[in-house]
């Protein structure tokens, strides 16, 4: 009984090992592999952590001490960190890494302490990260949701003018990624932040109240521009005003409005 609390309570510890190299292959090429890998390595751990529940007297310490251990964890990783810079890289990859590979994880495994963990777990993060809002989905969420990179905002703009989505609109920016963002030296790495932080964007301004008026400020300060560079050939403009445009919005809309 002590060693199945221990394995599953140092499980909980050591999921953001690797953390840098997985979140590295978070990309459509990648991510069902790296996924499947840490699945499977925290797989003992998840068992351990399912066979405690089932024997835990107090089943809701017990659970709350595994979301103390994943949250602590997470804590002492940030406090390493000592530049305001690097302290708000590192968070935004907590994030990213609970979102797109912890979570889903647990989910996969579907114990019947899953449900509860996942509860806590998320209430312990905020209380720790109380700007966060984090929230958790399936890996074929996540993995459907490469289907639409670099696109997140301007469908949600298009959509909401009643464009298609094979809109002229759509369809210039989808071109402009392919044959020309992607071929630039950094282009891969401005996608890969963009595909960070965009879905959240969206989702948050969807629960503003306002979207209509964001969405018309987006379109009449960013997009459209976008749009008639692309027309003028000045490509290396179009992406400054779109990398001008995550960060803008990140800055307002990242943490603002709660997922829940």
């Amino acid at each position: 009984m002590e060693n199945t609390y221990l394995t599953a309570l140092h499980g909980m510890e050591d999921v953001f090992d690797n953390m840098d190299q997985l979140l590295d292959r978070f990309h459509k090429k990648y991510y069902m592999d790296a996924f499947t890998q840490f699945y499977e390595s925290h797989f003992p751990a998840y068992q351990a952590l399912e066979d405690g529940y089932h024997n835990a007297i107090d089943k809701e310490q017990y659970i709350k001490n595994m979301a103390e251990a994943v949250a602590g964890k997470a804590v002492s990783l940030l406090g390493r960190e000592k530049k305001k810079a690097k302290k708000a890289q590192v968070s935004m990859n907590l994030n990213l890494f609970m979102v797109v590979y912890f979570l889903p994880s647990l989910k996969k495994y579907d114990g019947q302490c899953v449900r509860p963990l996942e509860e806590q777990i998320l209430t312990a993060w905020k209380e720790r990260f109380p700007e966060s809002n984090i929230s958790a989905a399936n890996v074929d969420e996540i993995q459907a949701g490469f289907q639409h990179k670099w696109c997140y905002i301007t469908t949600a703009v298009c959509e909401t003018f009643g464009k298609p989505d094979d809109c002229y609109e759509l369809t210039l920016l989808r071109e402009y990624r392919d044959n020309y963002l992607m071929s630039q030296e950094d282009g891969e790495a401005v996608i890969h932040e963009y595909y960070d932080v965009a879905p959240t964007i969206v989702k948050h301004i969807n629960r503003s109240g306002q979207k209509e008026e964001v969405y018309r400020h987006i379109w009449d300060t960013y997009l459209n521009p976008c749009i008639h560079m692309i027309e003028s050939d000045q490509m290396e403009e179009c992406r400054d005003m779109y990398i001008k445009m995550v960060h803008d919005l990140e800055e307002e809309y990242f943490y603002t409005y709660p997922l829940s």
